[in-house]
């Protein structure tokens, strides 16, 4: 490469290198948490694993459940919109950053012309014996340019670009907190499914229970053993199991249509063959940590301060726009009759100039985009805060759930216990003829309903020990492995 070319290309590397040494932007600093240095210690796990360390699959015991988040994170539609646009962020933040080196282009051409010599009176020959009546020439050019590049004395290409890399990792971010948290719904989604089929069939063997309670009632009606009220009140209990049964069938085809939806495809077959609510376990068991921890764990808590971070090198950006822009142009190139001697010395040219643009008068339109840029910093930190403040109080919410959801489902364990009982006696009661069948009306009833909170308990202790596993950062590994 001849000489001032590299010269040429040299100096405005050289020059994007010196300039940009000054930032504009407010420095950025975590904003103070307003959270209690630890989370209350009535009810805070007693475990040791740490939920950020854990994959999803040493946390969730059931096979069947493993699978079909599997299957959600390969296939859920959102996912893989939010993986695009992580794609479409990167993209715009290399495109930011681009700028802040010189566009140096490379150029060449070639032209055969032929001008008559009548056109042009100083090329005419005359009245000269055997003169050529036109001349034909070729024109061979070959350089290099840099076009106008901004010298960024005052930072602010720097700050653009460290705005669009803060957007692109907030994305990046914002794509790993929607892949816990469809991991959440995938686990909340299958174990409503799971109470769904076990309410299916608690309404099954108690509407066949309640048959031969009616094909009793009714021997005893047409023996003359009783009136017809205790064989229309055993219809009632009959009717009213037929209807549960009806309600959580209708249930369980909309929980499996939701879930198709996360898994991004059909639904597999064989749910049933999955584990039955009692039998999900509650190992391993985790460790609280400290609220802290939460800040540099939770993605959607990092895409917020990323998000904070952009709005502050916004304001660097508009500052600077308050300052001269000064911009370089060069160009440095060959040019030559014969291709021969192209790149003969004879034939160099080159141009080189910076020039200058100072704002004077523009009608508050820079003041406005500052107190833009400042606004939105104040709209960022504020959702910072919130974001904060929503993950310590999901923490603290799934902490409280863990422990008062397993008192509840101990005590309606009990609760069943004595309900059965008392059905139990409620129907010895009326065989021997001491109790109407109202007595055991009212038990059956009863029993039923407890049977029925005792797995919506169950089922509501397993929703929040997976919404806690995501809470925590638990997950967070295998995010930080996807694509």
């Amino acid at each position: 490469m001849n000489r001032p070319v590299r010269t040429l290309i040299l100096l405005a590397l050289s020059s994007s290198a010196l300039a940009g040494c000054a930032s504009m932007a407010p420095e950025h600093t975590r904003p103070p948490a307003a959270s209690a240095p630890a989370f209350d210690p009535e009810y805070r796990p007693d475990g040791e694993a740490v939920a950020s360390q854990l994959s999803y699959r040493e946390w969730f015991t059931d096979p069947r459940l493993v699978g079909l988040i599997d299957s959600a994170l390969e296939n859920n539609r959102d996912l893989l919109a939010a993986t695009a646009r992580i794609e479409q962020a990167r993209a715009r933040y290399r495109i930011q950053d681009s700028r802040r080196l010189p566009s140096v282009v490379a150029n060449g051409s070639a032209t055969r012309s032929r001008q008559p010599l009548g056109v042009n009176p100083a090329l005419d020959a005359g009245d000269v014996e055997g003169a050529p009546d036109a001349i034909t020439s070729n024109r061979f050019e070959v350089g290099v340019g840099v076009s106008a590049f901004e010298l960024d004395f005052w930072g602010r290409i720097a700050s653009l670009s460290e705005q669009a890399r803060a957007q692109y990792l907030s994305t990046v971010a914002a794509q790993r907190a929607f892949y816990l948290s469809l991991i959440a719904d995938t686990a909340t989604t299958y174990y409503e499914i799971v109470e769904t089929q076990e309410q299916i069939a608690l309404a099954e063997a108690t509407a066949q229970s309640r048959r031969d309670g009616l094909r009793i009632a009714k021997l005893r009606l047409d023996n003359g053993v009783t009136s017809a009220l205790p064989y229309r009140q055993a219809e009632t209990l009959l009717t009213q199991a037929e209807q549960q049964l009806a309600s959580e069938k209708l249930a369980l085809a909309r929980l499996r249509n939701q879930l198709a939806v996360l898994v991004g495809g059909t639904v597999p077959d064989g749910l049933a063959e999955g584990l039955s609510l009692a039998d999900q376990g509650d190992k391993p068991r985790l460790a609280a940590g400290l609220p802290s921890d939460l800040l540099l764990i939770r993605p959607d808590i990092i895409a917020a301060e990323e998000q904070l971070r952009a709005a502050r090198a916004n304001i660097g950006a508009a500052r600077a726009a308050f300052f001269p822009t000064i911009s370089l142009t060069g160009n440095a190139g060959f040019s030559s009759n014969s291709l021969d001697g192209l790149f003969s010395s004879d034939g160099l040219g080159w141009s080189f100039g910076p020039s200058i643009s100072l704002p004077i008068f523009d009608w508050g339109a820079r003041e406005a985009d500052l107190d833009l840029a400042q606004a939105l910093e104040v709209e960022q930190v504020a959702n910072y805060d919130k974001t904060v403040q929503t993950a310590f109080r999901e923490v603290s919410d799934a902490l409280a759930g863990r422990r008062y959801l397993a008192e509840q489902v101990a005590t309606l364990e009990r609760a069943v216990e004595s309900q059965e009982r008392i059905a139990y006696i409620a129907r010895l009661r009326y065989r021997e003829g001491v109790a109407d069948y109202l007595e055991v009306l009212d038990a059956e009833r009863n029993l039923f309903s407890a049977r029925q909170q005792l797995l919506a308990t169950e089922r509501a202790w397993l929703q929040n020990r997976a919404t806690l596993f995501v809470a925590l950062g638990g997950g967070t590994r295998d995010a930080m492995t996807a694509p």
